[in-house]
């Protein structure tokens, strides 16, 4: 490959090559120049000056650097691409495709302006947003904590006796302690506060029990089997959460929301079992 010292009598006569050249060099700019300008590496630009254009990655890249040179050095552009392409036809050289070219690199008039930039950043941080609240969203609690100062959260009504006597209401400090009971082997739970502080998460074992803290900021629960945690508020007992395997979520486990849950459906008494009289009392 020469270099910037090669003399005119090594160069082809009128090629795009030469007059690149002799441009530059009436202009008083050296190679390293026009790479500062067109950001075209100086080895380019020497395949360029001597009208070694095979040497380029493609016919595109030929083409597209020869115009960003002649505008570095006031030559007409469209004059000096069909020079190149001439030349190139009657060379015969020939190139692999380019992958997919949509612009002729090195020719800064195509590519997207800056206010396109700036829609597409727009636009990604508008999905970014979305995305992001809908993933607080996910996370946060699905109900609202009630009053505990409010009648539905100071009164729990008990189950109905097996014996159909009339239901008691039995009332049920919200302040107190709660407290969840494994009735079952490697029951998986995780309770966490409002914040999403862990409180624990792990496999219990059955008569294993957990406390929820007092200090606990709108404490929640997340498990598959609320059918085998039994609960109590101050020793108390309450319904469970479901009478069933289900995944819950996000369920509010103070003693508050937990007295104003309303109860599990109760199960249907067995066929077995309807139609039995029922013993007179004496």
């Amino acid at each position: 490959m020469a270099d910037e010292n090669t003399t005119d009598a090594e160069l082809p006569l009128d090629t795009v090559g030469r007059r690149l050249r002799n441009a530059r060099e009436a202009a008083g700019l050296s190679r390293s120049d026009i790479a500062a300008r067109t950001k075209i590496a100086e080895r380019h630009l020497a395949a360029i000056e001597e009208d070694r254009l095979g040497d380029l990655a493609s016919r595109t890249y030929a083409v597209g650097f020869a115009r960003s040179y002649a505008r570095a050095v006031g030559l007409n552009e469209k004059q000096i691409v069909e020079d190149v392409r001439a030349e190139l036809a009657s060379s015969g050289e020939s190139w692999e495709p380019a992958p997919v070219p949509t612009f002729e690199p090195g020719d800064p008039a195509r590519v997207p302006p800056a206010r396109v930039a700036w829609i597409a950043a727009l636009v990604a941080i508008a999905v970014i947003a979305v995305l992001w609240f809908a993933w607080r969203s996910f996370l946060s609690p699905a109900v609202s904590l009630p009053d505990i100062n409010s009648d539905q959260a100071k009164v729990l009504a008990a189950p109905a006796p097996a014996n159909g006597a009339a239901a008691v209401q039995t009332p049920i400090p919200a302040g107190g302690v709660v407290t969840f009971t494994a009735l079952e082997d490697a029951i998986w739970v995780k309770f966490y506060d409002a914040d999403f502080v862990q409180l624990m998460q792990k496999q219990m074992l059955k008569g294993e029990q957990f406390t929820v803290p007092a200090t606990a900021k709108g404490p929640l629960l997340w498990t598959a089997r609320p059918d085998a945690l039994a609960i109590t508020i101050g020793g108390r007992t309450v319904p469970r959460l479901a009478e069933k395997p289900v995944t819950m979520k996000d369920v509010p486990v103070s003693a508050a929301a937990l007295i104003a849950r309303p109860p599990a459906p109760v199960a249907p008494v067995p066929l077995a079992t309807q139609g039995m009289a029922v013993p007179a009392a004496n």
